[in-house]
């Protein structure tokens, strides 16, 4: 038999297991694992059949980790339809809090200005707004516990986040400046944190965990009405088009949305025409 966790971080439970003084033959039946399916709403009605599918899951072991409880945890991974990633423990607890913790604090700030917001100016919130926030509501008791135990890593992201911030702001109160340079240098400084931005942008995994791929939107205006969507991807299929992704947005105050489809390229023409033929309402 062997020893798993799930917990999101890795290297402190197991410095506290090996201070704890336990024989190193239970210790190497201990493996630190991390599935990382997580949504922002938690707890047994939140639970799927399909949770794991797809989705990385991580194993920590070290070179005394027995390999019959390596492999059993691989089984695991594998009956649950998830990836196995291998790495150590201390990387694996920089990496989430780059790809996890650190977003998971901006995106709170984010939402935190909102609190108090006019209802004039919430009321004209978008995709975008809802794209940044949506991680937000999260269980912050469960969130406390997490960057508890994984503080360091996330605080040096956050100190490189508040020196951009900083800068940006700079570059801001420089736009508003009447001398000329002092506007032109406060632009390129917005201009070299965008830029700097979509480098990073483009290195986030596409589909499936590829590399990113560029697809063309098809928008269809919708009524919120049921089977809209069935009838939708029913007529692309029809069309002989693979929908890629899909995203719905909202329209204010109305019974309607503006779904996007995003397709390959050379599709999006074939695409739009079966649609338009079969009577639905595009919008560029």
């Amino acid at each position: 038999h062997g020893y798993l966790d799930v917990a999101s971080v890795k290297g402190g439970p197991r410095r506290e297991l090996e201070a704890l003084g336990l024989d190193e033959a239970v210790l190497a039946r201990y493996l630190g694992t991390h599935p990382m399916s997580g949504r922002e709403k938690s707890g047994p009605l939140a639970a799927t059949a399909d949770l794991f599918e797809g989705r990385p899951w991580v194993l920590t072991p070290t070179r005394d980790t027995d390999t019959e409880v390596l492999n059993l945890a691989l089984e695991l991974v594998s009956h649950c339809r998830a990836v196995p990633v291998v790495m150590d423990a201390d990387a694996h607890d920089r990496a989430v809090a780059l790809v996890s913790h650190m977003p998971h604090l901006v995106s709170s700030m984010v939402a935190a200005r909102l609190e108090n917001a006019e209802e004039s100016a919430v009321r004209l919130c978008g995709q975008g707004i809802r794209d940044v926030t949506r991680i937000a509501a999260s269980d912050p008791r469960m969130w406390i516990d997490i960057l508890s135990a994984n503080p360091g890593p996330v605080a040096d992201l956050l100190t490189d986040v508040s020196a951009d911030l900083d800068e940006t702001v700079r570059a801001l109160r420089a736009l508003q400046s009447a001398d000329e340079d002092k506007r032109r240098t406060g632009g390129a400084g917005i201009e070299d944190v965008l830029r700097r931005g979509n480098a990073g942008q483009v290195r986030v995994p596409g589909k499936h965990g590829t590399a990113p791929r560029a697809y063309e939107t098809v928008a269809v205006l919708i009524d919120d009405q049921p089977g809209q969507l069935a009838r939708i991807f029913a007529d692309a299929g029809r069309a002989g088009v693979n929908i890629e992704d899909v995203r719905i947005e909202h329209a204010a105050g109305q019974q309607a949305g503006l779904v996007q489809l995003m397709v390959e390229p050379g599709a999006a023409p074939v695409l739009t025409e079966a649609l338009r033929e079969r009577g639905w309402a595009l919008r560029q």
